[in-house]
């Protein structure tokens, strides 16, 4: 074993020193690195769960990529349909990095009871749909009957609506849609109600069978015949971080391609239709970043400054090891072990305390938000443990790297000044 490392170590079951100004140092210098590196577990986990919470809402809404008609995306007039035959729907799961893809349509219109009135979206989906989101977050009824061959005239309105309309599972509303000069009434049963929290959607959007909403359109809903008439369709990839390199790979085969009925075909992600909220996420890496280096540098000061007072209290210590020909370079090794076992003990602390924290808010919610303005009811919170352990290292290595400089001024000691200072 090397005697530096020997020497740290007994120091360090010895308490890092026994006098009265080196123990309140070195465990200063301890609930330093402790608390920084538990600033720091939980703020990543909290931003890493806020953004992804955020962003599955979004996707749940919109998925994370659509293909539809050119002039549909340009124009933002959901009024131009394609023709999304089964044969198109398996090109475009056939796609490398696509694991689904579903046809929707969208059609605005007016909800209305004896009292109330609201306009809204209806979205219309299909058996194909992936209605794992949207069923995660019911809170009243059930998933409407979705169909692409028959009207189900079942709906899907969320919180916020149905607060409104004094609507609730197993109501009756009435619905008036404007088209082709008239104005068309339906009845729709609400089959349940859904509530995200996220006030741009949960204000807009109600969802019904897809049949419906194409014939509301004047589109045809005839998978015999080869015709599927619809605003387009939504698909989902298999890892939202290669997003990118799956748009590419569809604008190759399917943009500016033209389907059965000569409409031409386009594509956008969703962080092209919701450049404001992927904006505003991506500002929270810059805030985790100022945290992180003002945590790194509480840690680095609290150290340096640990580390000099125990020094200054062992010099004795040096002279003697001086004294029976310790060379400089030992010593410093032997002070730099020592602030070592001094971070270890530290970040082991922080561990605990950043990772229970975490798991706190994560089981129980403790922490609550405003649902309008965070668009959660709870600080959410998400445990990467490969980043959790690329902190411990990464604290672990700037501040035994901090720790260099310092450590040289145990090596200016000289025996016969320590021996005076004794």
């Amino acid at each position: 074993m090397a005697l530096p490392f020997y020497i740290a170590r007994r120091l360090s079951a010895d308490g890092e020193g026994t006098d009265k100004v080196s123990k309140p140092a070195v465990r200063i210098a301890m609930l330093g690195i402790a608390i920084g590196i538990a600033v720091m577990i939980v703020s990543v986990s909290v931003v890493m769960g806020f953004k992804h919470t955020i962003r599955d809402k979004v996707v749940g809404f919109g998925s994370h990529i659509v293909v539809s008609n050119y002039m549909t995306l340009q124009t933002a007039d959901q009024s131009q349909p394609v023709n999304a035959t089964d044969s198109v729907v398996k090109v475009l799961r056939g796609i490398e990095g696509v694991r689904h893809a579903g046809r929707y349509a969208l059609k605005q219109g007016v909800l209305k009871t004896d009292n109330d009135f609201l306009g809204v979206v209806f979205k219309g989906v299909g058996e194909d749909y992936d209605t794992a989101f949207l069923a995660s977050n019911i809170v009243e009824g059930s998933m409407p009957k979705l169909r692409t061959d028959r009207s189900t005239r079942q709906l899907l309105i969320s919180k916020s609506m149905a607060s409104k309309m004094h609507l609730g599972a197993g109501k009756k509303v009435y619905a008036y849609f404007l088209g082709d000069g008239e104005v068309k009434a339906r009845v729709f049963e609400v089959a349940g109600v859904y509530q995200t929290n996220l006030t741009k959607y949960d204000d807009t959007y109600c969802f019904t069978d897809l049949y419906t909403v194409s014939r509301l359109n004047g589109w045809t809903c005839s998978p015999e015949e080869g015709l599927m008439e619809v605003t387009g369709c939504e698909l989902l990839v298999s890892d939202f971080d290669s997003i990118d390199v799956v748009e590419d790979r569809i604008i190759d085969r399917v943009n500016k391609t033209l389907d059965s009925e000569g409409h031409t075909l386009s594509s956008l992600t969703i962080k092209e239709t919701n450049p404001q909220i992927f904006s505003w996420l991506d500002l929270l890496d810059l805030n985790v970043w100022i945290i992180l280096a003002l945590m790194v540098c509480v840690a680095v000061v609290t150290m340096i400054s640990g580390l000099l007072i125990i020094i200054l209290e062992r010099t004795s210590m040096i002279g003697l090891l001086k004294a029976l020909g310790a060379r400089n370079a030992l010593v410093r090794k032997t002070f730099r072990w020592l602030a070592t076992f001094i971070v270890l003990k530290g970040l082991l602390i922080g561990d605990v305390l950043g990772i229970g924290i975490s798991l706190l808010q994560k089981y129980t919610g403790i922490v609550k938000l405003d649902p309008e303005t965070y668009y959660v009811a709870e600080a959410p919170v998400e445990i990467n443990w490969g980043i959790v352990a690329l902190l411990n290292v990464a604290t672990l290595i700037v501040c035994t790297a901090a720790l260099v400089l310092p450590s040289f001024y145990a090596s200016t000691v000289k025996p016969a000044q320590s021996m005076r200072t004794e």
